[in-house]
């Protein structure tokens, strides 16, 4: 089972207990990141299609 917590540690995926490290803003909020890009080059496609 300890293969498993590997495997998640190894990809940067939260851990319970480990929340002593410094705030990495990729590995943190990394997700959000990419939906924020997204959504805002959606809505600039968006508005260069309607003109």
């Amino acid at each position: 089972m300890s293969s498993v917590a590997d495997w998640f540690e190894q990809r940067g995926v939260y851990v319970p207990g480990e929340d002593n490290h410094s705030v990495d803003p990729w590995r943190d909020f990394g997700w959000l990141i990419v939906a924020w890009l997204l959504g805002c080059g959606t809505f600039i496609l968006f508005l260069a299609l309607a003109v």
